[in-house]
């Protein structure tokens, strides 16, 4: 038998949305591209619904159904924001599966999303992924070299205790 008292315990985050991966610097909105709400990565969706990234609880759902915030139980707190400025749309376009509160896990149904609408409604469908405490400094995270993802399937990221 081995231990690892050194071993620094990491949580794995998935891809929220099948579709090509993007650094968050090239998402043409400066709150998300200058990392004024945390660390983070996007998704340009290809397909398919937003589905929960960790194991954790739902801790915000935008009264506009457009995002949705994550705890993971590493204490990592996520923000999903599907498009930019789908605030507009006013819910249009969204039917959110999961309530404030609810445990979710890891591939779990959050947003069903009609991307037709979106894309034809909003700036954009880009799709920011951000670690909204990540300033606090507690954790390291290490993001994908992945251009691609398959939603639930694909690392997106991993986070670390420093």
């Amino acid at each position: 038998m081995r231990f690892n008292f050194f071993k620094k315990e990491s949580v794995d985050f998935y891809i929220p949305v099948s579709g090509k991966i993007i650094p968050l610097e090239e998402v043409p909105d400066p709150v998300f591209s200058q990392k004024m709400m945390g660390e983070g990565i996007a998704v340009m969706p290809e397909k398919g619904d937003i589905v929960s990234p960790v194991k954790g609880t739902v801790i915000l759902v935008a009264a506009t159904k457009h995002a949705v915030g994550l705890r993971a139980d590493d204490g990592s707190e996520i923000l999903i924001h599907v498009g930019l400025e789908t605030v507009a749309l006013e819910g249009k376009g969204f039917n959110v599966a999961v309530n404030e509160g609810d445990k979710v896990s890891a591939g779990q149904l959050l947003i069903e999303v009609d991307w037709e609408y979106i894309s034809t409604n909003a700036k954009s469908t880009i799709t920011p992924i951000v670690i909204t405490n990540s300033q606090e400094g507690k954790k390291q995270y290490v993001f994908t070299e992945e251009k691609e993802g398959t939603a639930g399937k694909t690392v997106l990221f991993t986070a670390a205790a420093k």
